[in-house]
């Protein structure tokens, strides 16, 4: 069984670790942009010299860079039964060259799952204001370390952070223009789904 995947949401909503989860659950790499760009610099990669010559500067990597570095990435050979994106594509032109690089292997997307977190919630995780009731500390200040114990004994952030269906993330995010692989991504299947 093959899953192409892409995990969407707001910082703070739990994509690096609810993508590992899913990533594990299928049997397929999670591959996080930072993670790929570390990689590529460590292993000392054409594309990762590049790559750490921009963020030494101070710098964003432009998209045709990063879409160059993921598609690297997807390339080995961990990756050929399927991949979980977490990070990328963040713009229109990674979404085209997602597209583009999908379609010239005659891939899609499976599916696209978007994690939902209250806006004023992912706000309050970035600046670790988020005071959280636990049974040590009843307004202890939240920090990010906390986070998966909060996940772990509050119903309502395990429902926030839980995979939710998406069926049509490229509407959502880039308004009507949709492309090839991400119009056909269909909703979440499970694990045990064949």
């Amino acid at each position: 069984m093959t899953a192409r995947l892409l995990i969407v949401g707001p910082q703070g909503s739990g994509k690096g670790t609810q993508g590992v989860r899913i990533a594990e659950a299928f049997g397929v790499p999670a591959i996080s942009t930072g993670d790929v760009f570390r990689a590529a610099i460590k292993d000392g990669t054409a594309l990762g010299t590049q790559v750490q010559a921009i963020i030494e500067a101070g710098n964003l990597v432009p998209d045709e860079l990063t879409s160059a570095v993921v598609r690297e990435r997807l390339s080995e050979d961990d990756a050929a039964a399927g991949f979980l994106l977490d990070g990328y594509p963040r713009n229109l032109g990674q979404v085209g060259d997602l597209d583009a690089f999908l379609e010239a292997r005659d891939e899609s997307l499976d599916a696209v799952i978007e994690l939902s977190v209250p806006r004023e919630e992912s706000i309050d995780l970035r600046r670790g204001t988020r005071a959280c009731a636990s049974p040590a500390s009843p307004s202890a200040p939240r920090s990010r370390d906390a986070r998966t114990t909060r996940k772990r004994s509050s119903p309502t952030a395990c429902r926030s952070t839980s995979p939710r269906r998406l069926p049509s993330w490229a509407s959502t995010a880039t308004g009507d223009s949709c492309s090839r692989s991400t119009a056909s991504a269909r909703s979440t299947r499970s694990p045990s789904a064949s």
